[in-house]
């Protein structure tokens, strides 16, 4: 091996070490979103995401025009309902939407054209290169939906809860804004502790608390919280007892998810049906006849 090539393979090598320790510098990377009251609370986004984010400024001035602009700014609605404000814009993610199937993407289609070579049947690496180009296409969307579900389900989860201990403070005498206070102090840090805390803060800041309820209900985006945020104003409107609006809130939500659970206990046996029909009646079949054919085999 002359000098050259020696140099080359060097160099190769120090550039697969860069780049290895560039990727484990990434994934080690944790992200953070700031509360209202300063504080930091982690969140997690793909190892993907972490490593296009720093390339989504130059697609910019694309995701800034037209009908691209509107997306931009429903995704970063929807960013900011799933938590992840100030962490990734609604323009940083459309660019991620370009970014995540043309470098994963073209990532993917090279792995499946040097594995075709090693695979049982290789007429099938265009396939699966394409369904893995769909798939990247997808992920960014799927992945805001489902930490948005998530986000959502757990401000279901701790609101009725949460009701019950605001309506225990304002009718031992304390004030609406005060009660909030003290639950965000002795809860531990949830989402819907977080979109409180900020609707505290934004209260001591100046804003209303019509306002500032509002704004909550606009930016969290989740109906049972909706529809206790505009009771709230009502009660405050009309001079309605807040104890006893909380109380009845308290009690809907919680018949809305004792529904719930009925409806998806009803459902529950048709959607058992195709997974029965799938492997369970196979199985029977193969442990009932299996014998029998095992034996017909050896007659034969």
């Amino acid at each position: 091996m002359g000098l050259l090539e020696l140099g080359m393979s060097v160099l190769w090598g120090v550039a697969a070490a860069l780049a290895v320790a560039y990727l484990a510098l990434v994934a080690k990377d944790v992200t953070y979103v700031t509360l209202a009251d300063g504080r930091k609370q982690e969140r997690s986004i793909p190892f993907l995401f972490k490593l296009l984010l720093p390339f989504a400024g130059n697609f910019e001035s694309l995701v800034s025009s037209g009908a691209l602009a509107d997306k931009a700014e429903a995704a970063g609605k929807r960013l900011t309902s799933a938590g992840y404000e100030g962490l990734i814009s609604g323009r940083e993610f459309m660019a991620l939407r370009f970014l995540v199937p043309v470098v994963a993407g073209a990532a993917w289609c090279v792995l499946m054209f040097l594995a075709s070579g090693a695979m049982p049947f290789p007429e099938l690496a265009p396939m699966l290169a394409v369904l893995g180009v769909a798939l990247f296409i997808v992920q960014p969307v799927v992945w805001l939906e489902t930490m948005l579900k998530r986000r959502h389900a757990a401000i279901v989860k701790a609101l009725p809860f949460v009701l019950d201990s605001l309506t225990l403070s304002v009718e031992a005498g304390l004030d609406f804004i005060n009660a909030m206070q003290r639950n965000c102090l002795s809860r531990k840090m949830d989402p819907l502790n977080e979109e409180l805390l900020r609707t505290v803060k934004e209260i001591q800041v100046g804003s209303s608390r019509k306002e500032a309820l509002m704004n909550m209900a606009s930016r969290v985006g989740e109906p049972n919280l909706k529809s206790v945020a505009f009771a709230l104003v009502q009660a405050d409107e009309l001079g309605v007892s807040i104890g006893a609006m909380l109380r009845i809130q308290s009690e809907e939500i919680r018949a809305r998810r004792f529904d719930r659970a009925e409806r998806l206990a009803n459902v529950a046996p048709t959607k058992m049906l195709f997974p029965l029909m799938l492997f369970i009646f196979p199985a029977v079949f193969i442990v009932l006849l299996g014998p029998v054919l095992v034996q017909a085999m050896k007659g034969m």
